[in-house]
């Protein structure tokens, strides 16, 4: 695997998930995360995705791929049917985010989350000094384009996590390569978390 062919984000969570795990994507896009997986960790993957011809790409990768929304497609998967479940860039773009990560940590035993950091300080200066929906490196809509349908920050996240009893096992803060250790709520374009469920063992091993 080479460093400079994978995505930041990707390659955290590439981290994380040891080799054979059951992995379910949801919002696998193009897939190339889960091919990743699949090859270099020999993980038993699937994904699932809307978008038709990001599918298609899929299946020649050959990855196993539903087509389905995210928000209903978890219904008919049993619990604890995967070791991890991804929800990358996919969460700030669904309505019931509650509903989606409390189902993602019944059918999964970790869930891993990743998204854009709304409360970035390019985002901060651009809504204060220009009086305009910000645009970042890792937000690159405008307002009238952009899939996304929530803008959260690493500090709202972390607040939902603990209203919500979320255990936060890990969590990797990113601004482009550069990993952020200190103030990230203000310095990462990015986050990747790793969830476990209420009654899980374990602390809070943020880092």
């Amino acid at each position: 695997m080479s460093a400079d062919t994978v995505r930041p984000d990707h390659r955290v969570i590439f981290e994380w998930i040891e080799p054979g795990a059951r992995v379910l994507d949801l919002g696998c896009g193009h897939g190339n995360l889960l091919a990743l997986l699949a090859r270099e960790k020999k993980a038993l993957v699937q994904g699932i995705e809307l978008d038709e011809k990001a599918i298609y790409e899929c299946v020649d990768k050959g990855l196993s791929v539903y087509q389905g929304d995210i928000e209903t497609g978890l219904e008919e998967y049993p619990d604890h049917c995967f070791d991890y479940v991804i929800l990358n860039q996919s969460l700030q773009e669904v309505r019931r985010a509650s509903f989606v990560l409390v189902e993602a940590l019944r059918v999964g035993n970790r869930v891993i989350v990743g998204f854009p950091n709304f409360a970035h300080w390019s985002a901060r200066v651009s809504l204060c000094f220009g009086g305009r929906a910000p645009m970042t490196p890792s937000l690159p809509y405008r307002w009238y384009d952009t899939p996304n349908v929530r803008f959260l920050s690493i500090a709202d996240f972390r607040a939902f996590c603990g209203e919500m009893e979320f255990t936060v096992e890990k969590a990797a803060f990113l601004n482009g390569q550069e990993k952020i250790d200190f103030w990230p709520n203000l310095r990462a374009l990015g986050a990747v978390f790793l969830l476990a469920g209420k009654n899980t063992k374990g602390g809070r091993t943020e880092r």
